[in-house]
């Protein structure tokens, strides 16, 4: 499944956020969520999060290197089934790490999604836009 679009959401008073209606079928298996380098939640499919736990066995990082980054991408992730109206609830610890109030934007990533602060995300995806046509240019001239 390829996520992309744009989606803004209200959360409701027990932290419950809908999943976009387009995104439920895959991810009705559930998904998990981890903290994003930048101040968002990363929802990733569990396929996709396998995906990456196999990554994260090997590398061309030193074992040491390789835990802590272990430690760091497991530790603070969390396994969520979406309820019956395709809601997801948010841990508190992800919300507290992306300032996430009452107001979420969900962005498709390609392989994943993205929850973001709603300013948080203005700031990222005006950045984004502006270095996306430099590095396409960039992928061109190789």
């Amino acid at each position: 499944m390829m996520f992309f679009g744009e989606f803004e959401y209200k959360i409701d008073e027990k932290g419950r956020v809908p999943i976009p209606p387009r995104f439920r079928k895959a991810l009705r298996e559930g998904l998990v969520l981890a903290p994003g380098i930048e101040k968002c939640i990363i929802a990733y499919p569990l396929d996709e999060w396998k995906k990456l736990a196999d990554t994260l066995t090997t590398g061309p990082v030193t074992p040491s290197k390789l835990r802590r980054l272990n430690r760091a991408t497991f530790a603070a992730a969390f396994s969520i089934s979406l309820d019956g109206q395709g809601r997801i609830a948010l841990p508190i610890s992800l919300k507290q790490h992306a300032e996430i109030v009452d107001e979420v934007i969900i962005a498709g990533a390609n392989n994943y999604l993205e929850l973001w602060n709603k300013v948080h995300w203005e700031s990222e995806k005006a950045i984004s836009q502006e270095q996306a046509w430099q590095i396409i240019e960039s992928l061109e001239r190789h």
